[in-house]
């Protein structure tokens, strides 16, 4: 806590110290009039650009740079014209030493005495890209490696039963035994072909109409309710505004059950579930500009599946959408990399968050409205 002192003479050094801040902040500050000249910069933007005083202070904006994807005009039109924030996330620049960089951008419109004046934040992302791109790779291995095992053991066990069935045919005599151990050859082969077309995903085509999607979700509901051995409470949080929506119903219903299904049966293995009742939400909200990787909806629906179980392992929640990656005992780690499917061929987009206690998928399906 401040003293009574210091806060009677802080308006003597405030000035000292606002201006001691700003220099030292680490993020990269550079203000520009009107003409995009730069009228200062805080030492973390000169040891970005690698230029003194002398050579920063009035030179124009774009001439800072060798080459640049850094957009201007948009920085004008949007800040300097209409007082809009403007947020670049990614350019790539040329300093004019020609070090390559890549760098965040951020505008605002601030005014000094009736000026008008562009506050520009930047941040170089270099080692941040890296270290995304390491930990991607690295997630891409433990995936690979975990549906490498996964099949592994999925094609052993009816390979096996096939080479004993084909042994067994060799000397066996009898017409009934023959007839056996060729049904089970049968069995044990289209196994193994359900198990392929099951990691090739769907290939049907959809089969679209306008539904209702809360009476899309009350069948989720019924179908879940019936394996509902442990009470675990199902909680329905809809907008009842929300219009119809274009999409394949059974396939919708695909997606929802496995999660639901996923959160009923990480509930029942939780052991501290009897301090806390189980408990599923499913809500439904309209969403309005909606930008998400690449996709990019005026509108969208978002469903989205709540539970208090005990969470995901956070070394698999990098890779939970991949093929044969599960945390549950016996379970094919297929059912995740099919719903994502699913809700890519509807043009949106499946997220998950989680942590003890907290499990959510948010489903994001574009909306006419």
């Amino acid at each position: 806590m401040f003293s009574n002192d210091a806060i009677n003479n802080k308006n003597i050094h405030s000035s000292e110290l606002l201006h001691s801040a700003w220099k030292n902040l680490t993020t990269s500050v550079i203000l520009l009039n009107q003409d995009l000249i730069v009228i200062y910069a805080n030492e973390s933007a000169k040891e970005l650009f690698a230029l003194g005083e002398k050579r920063f202070i009035g030179q124009e904006f774009n001439a800072l740079f060798s080459h640049h994807t850094i957009d201007v005009s948009r920085i004008c039109s949007h800040t300097l014209e209409q007082g809009i924030d403007c947020h670049q996330h990614r350019a790539d620049v040329v300093f004019i030493d020609s070090r390559h960089a890549k760098i965040a951008l951020s505008s605002r419109l601030i005014t000094d005495d009736d000026q008008s004046l562009i506050l520009l934040e930047c941040r170089r992302l270099d080692e941040e890209i890296k270290h995304d791109q390491a930990s991607h790779q690295m997630h891409q291995h433990i995936a690979a490696r975990t549906l490498i095992r996964g099949l592994a053991h999925e094609i052993k066990n009816p390979l096996g039963g096939i080479r004993g069935a084909a042994q067994l045919l060799q000397y066996e005599t009898y017409q009934s035994e023959r007839d056996e151990c060729t049904n089970l050859i049968i069995e044990q082969t289209d196994r193994l072909t359900e198990l392929v077309d099951r990691l090739l995903g769907p290939n049907q085509l959809l089969k679209k109409t306008d539904c209702n999607i809360h009476q899309t979700l009350e069948s989720v509901i019924k179908l879940a309710m019936l394996e509902n051995h442990n009470h675990i409470k199902l909680i329905k949080d809809y907008d009842p505004s929300i219009p119809d929506i274009n999409i394949d119903e059974g396939k919708m219903q695909q997606v929802v059950l496995n999660i639901v299904r996923n959160a009923q049966q990480a509930i029942l293995s939780n052991e501290t579930l009897n301090s806390e009742p189980g408990r599923i939400r499913i809500k439904t909200r309209i969403r309005h500009q909606m930008r998400v990787h690449n996709k990019s909806m005026k509108n969208a629906l978002q469903i989205q599946i709540l539970d208090n179980g005990p969470g995901i392992d956070q070394n698999l929640i990098e890779t939970i959408f991949f093929p044969m990656v599960t945390n549950k005992e016996g379970g094919s780690g297929l059912g995740l990399s099919i719903a994502q499917t699913l809700i890519d061929q509807h043009n949106g987009y499946i997220d998950c968050e989680s942590w003890p206690g907290h499990t959510e998928f948010n489903i994001y399906l574009p909306l006419s409205l």
